[in-house]
């Protein structure tokens, strides 16, 4: 990978991340790189001030949060083909992110006790391109205000983990009812707190909280899923990957629905508008360290798999 310029991006309100942003920023610069840094948070938002001031897109951009951290970049630097990497740092669950052991800087030793193999430093590591590039499946969103015709004012959403439907008027009962529609034909009229359309990234957030199943990451499809409906035949269902899917609010004028993406708001939808969702021309490329990433580990030790919340001793399989 050439390595000349890179956007350093570090969660807001964590000193953990913003510390390690400075030492890796200050050891990038010491071999000549370009570096930028920023923030990105709730209320913090760096790309399209990023986008309009810098002349030229970075080779890379270093990540350093939790997974919401993440998904933000993945929104704004996936149509424009750059390579994120990812470490937690400041974060919670960290599905998305690597281990912040394999941030090792020019100089340090491996951590006491690590088994890692690989004796040089992160960036020689990129240089000489020991690493591996995924490509993660998004979702798109466009808005057609009624009359037929998307709505240019609106832009198109994307998202890395999920699209959802929830009611947008909180002093009225919370439930909604929203048709869904795929590949023209209407399928299910969903009542309930709402609807979650989820990519197999985002099988283990939203939609696995809501019941919904677990998608491998290398799989590509597409996860539907309610939100407590009112019905007991309303089921999560998974469709392939080029469907295209409309979901309409019903009901009356009042009753207004809040698109989500990512868990960041994306737009507001009335009784008689249409969200088009389908997969996104543009893949997220997130750069994998480890030789043997394994998918199941990960969610071993996050989702507290295989006992470990009631076992004391693992078992010997």
């Amino acid at each position: 990978m050439r390595l000349e310029r890179v956007w350093l991006i570090a969660r807001s309100g964590s000193q953990a991340a913003q510390r390690q942003g400075s030492r890796c920023a200050a050891d990038l610069r010491s071999q000549g790189v370009v570096v930028v840094t920023a923030t990105s948070g709730l209320a913090a938002d760096p790309y399209p001030g990023l986008l309009a001031t810098e002349a030229e897109l970075p080779d890379l951009a270093i990540v350093l949060g939790g997974d919401g951290t993440v998904l933000g970049a993945a929104r704004h630097l996936a149509p424009l083909g750059v390579p994120i990497l990812c470490f937690n740092v400041g974060g919670h669950l960290g599905f998305l992110t690597h281990d912040r052991r394999l941030l090792r800087l020019s100089g340090e030793a491996p951590p006491r006790g690590s088994s890692l193999e690989d004796d040089r430093s992160l960036w020689q590591r990129l240089r000489d391109d020991r690493f591996a590039l995924e490509s993660r499946m998004m979702l798109e969103a466009r808005i057609d205000r009624g009359d037929g015709v998307e709505d240019s004012a609106d832009p198109e959403h994307l998202a890395l983990n999920d699209f959802y439907f929830r009611p947008g008027l909180e002093e009225l009962s919370p439930t909604c009812v929203l048709e869904l529609e795929i590949d023209g034909e209407v399928v299910d009229q969903y009542r309930g707190d709402g609807l979650i359309i989820a990519t197999p990234t985002g099988s283990t957030g939203y939609a696995m909280a809501a019941g919904g199943p677990i998608l491998h990451p290398g799989i590509e499809a597409i996860v539907v899923n309610p939100i407590c409906p009112i019905s007991l035949s309303s089921r999560a269902v998974v469709v392939p990957p080029r469907a295209q899917l409309s979901v309409w609010p019903l009901g009356e004028s009042s009753r207004r629905v809040k698109l989500w993406k990512d868990g960041a708001h994306a737009t507001t939808l009335e009784p008689g508008d249409r969200a088009l969702v389908r997969r996104s021309g543009h893949p997220a490329l997130m750069v994998a360290l480890e030789h043997s990433p394994s998918y199941y580990r990960t969610l071993t030790h996050k989702l507290h798999w295989a006992g470990s919340l009631i076992a004391a001793e693992p078992s010997h399989n």
